[in-house]
Formats: C-alpha cells, sequence, structure tokens
C-alpha cells in the first residue's frame, strides 16, 4: 500500500474514531498519532502535498489514486466544501487535529464562527473548494481562513493530460479514469466562482499544442453542450470526446507536428492519418466509449464532407463530431501555431458565422457564437499569471490548423 493510501485510510479512520471518544480518549489519541505519523512518512522528500476530490475519485501528483476508488471519504470530503487538500511538510501534529477538528464538525454540521476562524493563525495545512487561480494571491485575512478557497491552475490538468499522453504513447493503453478525472475538473474550472466562465490556455511553446488544445477543446464542448442543454452524463461524454479528440496525435512524429511553414504530401498523409489512430487507441481501451471514438475519427470531417478521412459514400457525421468541429476550430485559430499567429478571437469568430451551413453545422456554431460573446472567456497563459480577457493575442494567419 502507497504512502498517500495509507495517510488517507488512517484520516478516514480518525475520523471514525473522532465520531466514537470524546477529545483526549486514549483510542482517540492513537489513532491521531498513527495517522499523523503516516503523514510524515508521504511528506518524506516532498515540498508540499496535494490532494483532490473530485466526483468520488482522489487526485494526488496528478494521478487518480485508484486504490481509493471505493473510498467513501473522497465523496463525503468534497460535500464538506474540500475539494483540495494541501499540507506543508512544516505542518505540525496541532495543525493536523485542528484541521481534523474542523472537519469533524462541518460533518456534524456545527462549522465555525467567521469571526472566529479569521483569527486563527496560519497553519501547515489549507483546504476548501477548488476555485480558478487569475494570478491573484489571497489577501492575509483570507489565507488563515479555514475555508479558504484553494487557488486552481490549469497547469494541474494540463500537466495530467501530458502524462496521459505519455503514457499513451509508451504503452498503448488509454488511462481512461485519469481522463475522466480530468474533464470532471475541467467542468469544476469552468463554473469556478459560481458563475460560468471559459477559462482557456493561450500558447507560447508550440510542442505544448496538442495537450493544451485538448484541455481548451474539452472545456469548450462541455460549456457549449451545456449551453444547449445537456447534462450528467451526456455533458461528460461531450468533454471525454473533447479531451481525446486529437489523441492520434501522440502517433505523429514531433518534427511534424510542430513544423513551421507547409507540409510536404508525404508528411500531410502522416498528419491526416491521427483520426482513425486516435480511434483505434480510444476503442482498445474500451468498446463503451464509442462516441469520443466516433468523434476522434470524424473531428476533421466538415459539414459538406469535406476534410479527413474521406467517407467511401455519404453520410451524417455524428452531432458530436458536429460540436467538437466547431470548438476543434475556434481554438486552433485562437492558437499560435509554427505556420501563423493566433488570431483574435472576434475573427475567429466570424470565420465561423461566415462557414456555417458549409464547413459547421449551424445547429452548433450559431450557439457557439452567440454563448462565447455572452460569456466571460479567461484565456490563461502557462508561463505567465497574468489573465487577459477575452481572445488570445495577434493578428493574422489563415486556417484552422490540423
Amino acid at each position: 500500500m502507497s504512502s498517500p493510501v495509507k495517510f488517507l485510510t488512517s484520516l478516514g479512520q480518525v475520523m471514525a474514531t473522532m465520531a466514537l471518544y470524546n477529545q483526549g480518549h486514549p483510542a482517540r489519541e492513537r489513532a491521531l498519532d498513527d495517522s499523523y505519523q503516516e503523514l510524515q512518512d508521504v511528506l518524506a522528500g516532498r515540498d508540499r502535498l496535494k490532494f483532490s476530490f473530485i466526483g468520488g475519485d482522489v487526485v494526488f501528483d496528478r494521478r487518480v489514486v485508484r486504490e481509493l476508488k471505493e473510498w467513501d471519504w473522497a465523496t463525503r470530503l468534497a460535500g464538506l466544501g474540500i475539494e483540495r487538500l494541501e499540507i506543508d511538510p512544516g505542518v505540525t501534529r496541532e495543525d493536523f487535529e485542528q484541521f481534523l477538528r474542523d472537519t469533524f464538525q462541518r460533518s456534524r454540521g456545527e462549522a465555525m464562527d467567521t469571526a472566529e476562524v479569521r483569527h486563527l493563525r496560519a497553519t501547515g495545512i489549507r483546504y476548501g473548494t477548488l476555485a480558478l487561480d487569475t494570478g491573484e494571491s489571497l489577501d492575509s485575512a483570507e489565507a488563515t481562513l479555514a475555508t479558504a478557497t484553494i487557488a486552481y491552475s490549469l497547469r494541474d490538468d494540463v500537466e495530467a493530460i501530458e502524462w496521459m499522453h505519455g503514457h499513451v504513447q509508451e504503452t498503448g493503453e488509454l488511462p481512461l479514469l485519469e481522463a475522466e478525472t480530468v474533464v470532471r475538473s475541467l467542468a469544476i474550472a469552468m463554473h469556478s466562482q459560481s458563475e460560468i466562465i471559459l477559462p482557456l490556455l493561450q500558447l507560447k511553446e508550440f510542442d505544448q499544442y496538442t495537450t493544451t488544445h485538448s484541455t481548451n477543446v474539452s472545456v469548450l464542448a462541455m460549456a457549449i453542450g451545456e449551453y444547449l442543454g445537456f447534462a450528467g452524463r451526456e455533458l461528460r461524454v461531450l468533454g471525454v470526446s473533447g479531451l481525446l479528440h486529437d489523441l492520434g496525435k501522440v502517433k505523429i512524429p514531433r518534427e511534424i507536428l510542430v513544423k513551421p511553414g507547409g507540409f510536404t504530401d508525404e508528411e500531410f498523409a502522416i498528419m491526416k492519418a491521427h483520426p482513425k489512430e486516435g480511434a483505434k487507441l480510444i476503442l482498445d481501451r474500451d468498446v463503451r466509449l464509442e462516441v469520443p471514438a466516433v468523434v476522434a475519427y470524424e473531428h476533421h470531417i466538415m459539414l459538406n464532407g469535406g476534410g479527413y478521412p474521406a467517407f467511401h459514400f455519404a453520410r451524417d457525421t455524428h452531432y458530436a463530431s458536429r460540436l467538437v468541429h466547431v470548438c476543434d476550430v475556434y481554438d486552433a485559430l485562437c492558437t499560435n501555431r509554427p505556420y501563423r499567429a493566433a488570431w483574435t478571437s472576434t475573427k475567429a469568430l466570424e470565420y465561423l458565422e461566415e462557414k456555417s451551413g458549409t464547413d459547421f453545422d449551424p445547429v452548433f456554431s450559431l450557439p457557439f457564437i452567440k454563448m462565447m460573446k455572452e460569456r466571460s472567456v479567461q484565456r490563461l497563459s502557462l508561463e505567465d499569471p497574468e489573465v487577459t480577457p477575452g481572445g488570445a493575442a495577434g493578428q493574422g494567419g489563415s486556417g484552422a490548423g490540423t
């Protein structure tokens, strides 16, 4: 059993013991001592521990802790407003006990008075709900608040997706649980701060394109899906489809992916193989991923039948493919590429409108345009914490990319 699993298991045991015994009881103190020791073991050699509790899953070190898939405290902690838990190496036993007592009080509906909480000293443990990190630090009073919001960065999800792509390249296997958890995390980011925003990533490094583009398309697909009335499982399927639509690019040589200028015929033929490769990778993982596999295969096919791969006979594409196609092209246009600068959001939306009914299904493209004009869009840079509202910087270029 790994150290994170042993620690969180012991944490749940302490909470159960606290329900049975009063403070100071030997059994309660032993459970607390044991759990604190497990905490010290997992902290050894680490700068900080970061746990996220998302949709019943535990995320540690950007990966789902599979051994805790059935750990009911993940759902209970998230329900108590503890979606993120951060612990510093200098955490004391007193800090840890205070956290457990606060959590236990929350579980019994006995939240601490805000005025009292604001006078607590800063501790080695921070916890709270996830909220998008806009580059602004919490003030000193809020930083000591037991219910403090934990700054959430899309970098966490980007790094998880990078790991996922690397895992697929090395093993040929898709880590589905991580993919689904990333989608749930992105949904939280989309709804952070009690309003719907679209936290998109602006790229400065071309070799990050596939990873961060997939992140953006997943967010956009869920956003337009929700705007159109999708919910629940159907919405998550759109998110997973957006996240995995370009998975086949893990099979494309990097020198082709980041090549400036146009492709040779041979290079373009290799590039055009990524929809088929992506669909195969997804279906090899789980036949239940039929919609994401279809989207991976069809996301470059236009409404009028153009694009690739070419069908042997005319047929309609899946509605999810047509929805993701809109999101895919929009984000591609708004992103710096080796062969052109990024378009502004306004120019990209004008392009979608111009091509609606030929390249794009107006059932999805026109509501997408309306949504993007109505909602707050934040373009975040992985290198620069500052936020620039609106579209991506830059002008010029043409074409939607690959």
